[in-house]
Formats: structure tokens, sequence, C-alpha cells
């Protein structure tokens, strides 16, 4: 059995991967301070007698006996990050340096949860990890994009500097169950409108492409990345590289939901990338046995039946 933080732990992806972590007879600490993460999210494993829930911000030092971390804790959208920017970025430098910190102290395993908007709006397409992106520093994504970028500078620091054992995963858009209802991402907000039957707003011409993958793929990812020979740091992207633009989703969602919204189209926002998918060939080498199993159709019908039972409740 190992003793494993996870910050974020009560958020979309970090709900999942407790749960995940649980099953396989770990001890689990989930840390949250409640921004974007939910106790709804983490509700049935409160009861579990290896879960312990603590409520904490990770801007600030945390302590504890742990084998491994997994930081995952920053608000991921759009909406959440720009709502305070400067937090944001104190979220992921402050966040990756406490906990890089708290690694360096007990000797732990540490997984930083990165992202593709390293590679901002990519010049190369698909991206590699050998890509060093085409970011903004100064516009209104940078407080996420730069802070990941940032935050993957650290973990190498601390690795090559003080010999901490880190494993860094770009994560690429993924979509599922526990994803908030109001969080701006491109899967959920085309889900919530089909169902209410309002327009879905798409930006631009609708043909910017994103690769979507499901939630339990992403979580076998990680773990197997920990997983993985202290030699492997990364970054390592985790995605699925099959690519739709925003047409595409929109109209598979309608057909799934069998709604009557309309498409209603809106200006392109400032810095939003035109492409995104991963290049997974370092992962699939890296990790042999991991692959994006779940087809959009399959994952986003459970993802539809997770938000209508949300819209339920919420009445």
């Amino acid at each position: 059995m190992k003793r494993i933080l996870v910050t974020g732990g009560a958020g979309f992806i970090g709900s999942h991967l407790c749960k995940r972590l649980l099953a396989e007879g770990n001890e689990v600490i989930c840390l949250d301070n409640y921004f974007t993460g939910s106790k709804q999210n983490i509700l049935e494993l409160l009861e579990h007698p290896y879960f312990e829930l603590v409520r904490h911000d990770v801007t600030q030092p945390y302590y504890a006996e742990v084998d491994e971390i997994y930081n995952l804790a920053c608000p991921a959208s759009p909406v959440h990050y720009q709502y305070n920017p400067i937090k944001t970025i104190k979220t992921s430098v402050m966040g990756a340096i406490n906990m890089l910190g708290l690694a360096k102290r007990v000797k732990a395993k540490i997984l930083q949860a990165s992202t593709s908007e390293v590679y901002g709006d990519p010049a190369v397409h698909p991206q590699p990890e050998s890509y060093w992106g085409n970011v903004n520093p100064i516009g209104p994504r940078s407080c996420y994009d730069e802070g990941k970028r940032c935050a993957e500078t650290l973990f190498m620091d601390y690795h090559t500097q003080n010999g901490v054992v880190i494993k860094i995963a770009r994560i690429f858009n993924t979509y599922g169950p526990h994803m908030n209802i109001n969080d701006g991402r491109v899967v959920s907000n085309f889900i919530v409108q089909a169902l209410k039957g309002e327009p879905i707003t798409i930006f631009g011409a609708g043909s910017q492409t994103r690769s979507f993958q499901y939630v339990a793929d992403l979580v076998e990812g990680l773990v197997a990345l920990m997983q993985t020979d202290d030699s492997v740091t990364g970054p390592v992207n985790l995605g699925n590289p099959t690519e739709f633009t925003m047409l595409q989703l929109a109209e598979e969602i309608i057909a799934l939901t069998g709604s009557r919204s309309k498409l209603q189209f809106e200006p392109l926002p400032q810095d939003d990338p035109k492409q995104r998918q991963p290049d997974i060939q370092l992962a699939t080498q890296l990790i042999p046995l991991w692959r994006p199993h779940t087809a959009l159709q399959q994952g986003l019908e459970q993802t539809i039946n997770y938000f209508e039972q949300q819209l339920v409740d919420t009445n």
C-alpha cells in the first residue's frame, strides 16, 4: 500500500484519480480548496477507510508523509482561470514550489499535471513534446499557459538540482462526468446548451480543431506514467489523437441529445488555438500498455447522462 497525495483531488480529473488509486488499495489524501472542485465529486469516497479529505490551498505549504504526489491543483477552464489570473499563476507556480519542496523533504515521487496549453496556438501540427510552443506571454490566457510552463521548469530544476523523482504529463482536452456544469469548456458548454435547447455557441467559423480524451483514459495514463522507471521524467503528451472540428462536435452532441438547438456563431476569442492534436508516439513508447480507447460517441453518451442528472438535481 502506498500513501498518495492528490492536490486538486475534488476536481474533475482529481476525483476520478482518487477513486482509481483507492481501487488499487492505496491510502489517498485529497487536497482541495474547492475553488473549482466540489465535495459532490468525492461524496462516494468519504466513507472509504483509506480516504482522507483536507481543505487546503496549495499556495500555502502542506506537510505529510507520502510516497507519491499527483499535483493537479489549478483551475483549468478559461472561465475559471481568467476570473482571478494572479491567483491562477500563483497556484501553478507557488503550488509547484510547495509540492516539490514536500517531495524533496519526504523523498516522494511527484507528477505534474501540465497541459497542452504550453504549446499555445501551435505552428507545428500535431504537437510533439519537442515543440517549444507559440504562447503569448501577456494575453488573457497567459496566467494559465505561462504558469504551467513555469511549473514544468521548476519540476525539471528540482529534478536536476535536488534529485527529486518527477513526471510531467501534458494533458490534452479531457471530458467526462464530474465536469463543472458552468466551467466554460467546449464539451460541457455544448452538452448543457443542447440539453436546455439553447443555441450552441460556436466561436469563429467552427473550423478550429480539438482532440478529445475521455477522463478514464487519461487517469490510466497518469497512473501508468507515475509507475514508469525513475529515469522517465517527461514531459509526455497524454491525449486522444483523433481530431474533430467544433462543428463536428456540435453536430455529434445535437444528434446524441436529440436537441433542436441551432448553431450561433460568435467572434473567436483572443489567442484561441486554431488546432490542437497530440503526438502520442512518446507516450506509447514509454507506456506500452496505454492507449486512449474510448471513442468520442461512447464518452459523450456517458457525459450527457451525467449532465442530464445534474440539470435535474439543480431544478
